[in-house]
């Protein structure tokens, strides 16, 4: 099982996640990409039938701000 969020310091905003992965990113009215899932905060598990579309986003992201764990990530502090 795998979770994911953006790193949204590191979004250029390219478009390729969503085009790749349109059931699991989304764009704020900036133009930066989250995950829809969970609005970002990677607690939410990577849903089975999307993990390849979800592979192949985090691997084409030009700078690398897709991020992934096999655990579901630690809360942001404000």
């Amino acid at each position: 099982m795998y979770y994911t969020k953006v790193n949204q310091d590191n979004c250029i905003a390219c478009g390729l996640c969503q085009i790749i992965s349109p059931a699991l990113f989304d764009y704020t009215s900036e133009g930066i990409a989250f995950s829809i899932m969970d609005s970002n905060t990677g607690k939410a598990p990577i849903p089975t039938e999307h993990f390849d579309a979800f592979l192949d986003a985090y691997r084409k992201c030009p700078t690398g701000a897709i991020l992934r764990s096999e655990s579901p990530f630690p809360p942001v502090e404000q």
